[in-house]
């Protein structure tokens, strides 16, 4: 499929269909900039010709919240449904974005996994998210309207390790969106061996661990992923890409109401990251009601952030954005799938 071919590939491609070289270029750029095929400047024949493996993207839902987070649900080209997030900080313009249809990792506070894994995306599908929301904001593949991605959406990244590294790449070419690895982040439940693997395979992109628990008992209650690999083998991880990449590491913490709350919880969290150069992002969890789970009031999340900033611990609360148009993971797409079935 062209979505998953670099520029120096899609020449190539080009010269196998006997057409001249510029039109690779004219493919590239088209894709990039996120044409559909009868908005192109290409000729009738070289459409055509191409028609196959010319991607098929479409926006099918798109809600602004107040604070102008903008959320999409996008449409690929065998019909399944994804969603990707657009938020605005003060340091640029974020998009988080999916690298599966669904999730296998059953967390029990994410909408994403209800329905579990359904595929994973290709490199270029989700590099096409990039495309379709920078269109979306008038944006082009030389000058673009976001600045930063998080691999955050829908998934769990390194549970597709090929396509995602594939995607880093062709993310960061300067071909392409040329996007520094410093602006990219990426976030895993904790999958180990994927997180050496990302070290040695030469990734520096900011790595997010989203962790919520401060036991592995506490963990288990809410990830199942903890049953395969303990919090001390996951901060090891972490001490080893720090010491590989030298890039901090942070952490997600969901405060869950009477589960993981307590200034007692604070205390061991502290005590578990001590050494690490790190950063603890504190979030009030976005409740989700087939889930059953009730995030932490604002009051009681400022003090957890409080009692970590005590004891030595860089933290902060993490503003909650859209939260008024389905804020948690998973959310739209469970939308737009229960209104098309």
């Amino acid at each position: 499929m062209l979505l998953d071919l670099s520029f120096k590939q899609i020449q190539e491609y080009a010269e196998q269909k006997h057409l001249p070289k510029f039109r690779g270029k004219q493919i590239f750029d088209a894709i990039l900039n996120a044409k559909p095929a009868s908005q192109t400047n290409l000729p009738k024949q070289v459409l055509q010709q191409i028609e196959s493996d010319y991607p098929h993207f479409e926006i099918v839902k798109k809600l602004i919240s107040k604070d102008g987070t903008i959320k999409y649900a996008l449409r690929m080209g065998d019909g399944q449904v994804i969603e990707s997030v657009l938020m605005h900080h003060d340091y640029g313009t974020t998009l988080c974005v999916s690298s599966q249809v669904g999730c296998a990792m059953g967390c029990k506070f994410c909408a994403s996994s209800l329905n579990g894994l359904v595929r994973n995306l290709s490199a270029g599908e989700i590099l096409q998210q990039v495309a379709m929301v920078n269109k979306d904001l008038g944006g082009s593949v030389k000058k673009r309207a976001i600045t930063n991605i998080v691999l955050m959406g829908m998934g769990e990244p390194l549970d597709n390790y090929q396509n995602v590294t594939k995607f880093l790449q062709l993310a960061c070419d300067e071909d392409s969106f040329n996007f520094s690895q410093r602006n990219i982040t990426l976030s895993t439940c904790g999958i180990v061996p994927k997180i050496y693997q990302l070290a040695d395979d030469g990734f520096s992109v900011t790595l997010t661990i989203s962790l919520h628990a401060v036991s592995d008992a506490k963990r288990k209650k809410t990830m199942p992923i903890a049953n395969k690999y303990s919090i001390k083998q996951i901060i090891s991880a972490c001490k080893y890409y720090f010491n590989k990449t030298g890039r901090r590491i942070s952490f997600e913490y969901a405060l869950i109401a009477d589960e993981n709350d307590s200034m007692q919880d604070a205390e061991k969290l502290a005590h578990l990251v001590r050494g690490l150069n790190c950063h603890i992002n504190v979030i009030p969890l976005n409740d989700v009601k087939e889930r059953g789970l009730k995030g932490t009031q604002i009051k009681k999340a400022y003090a957890f952030v409080e009692k970590l900033n005590s004891l030595g611990v860089n933290a902060t609360k993490r503003r909650s954005m859209g939260e008024d148009i389905a804020g948690a993971c998973g959310q739209l797409r469970q939308s737009v799938v229960k209104e098309e079935s």
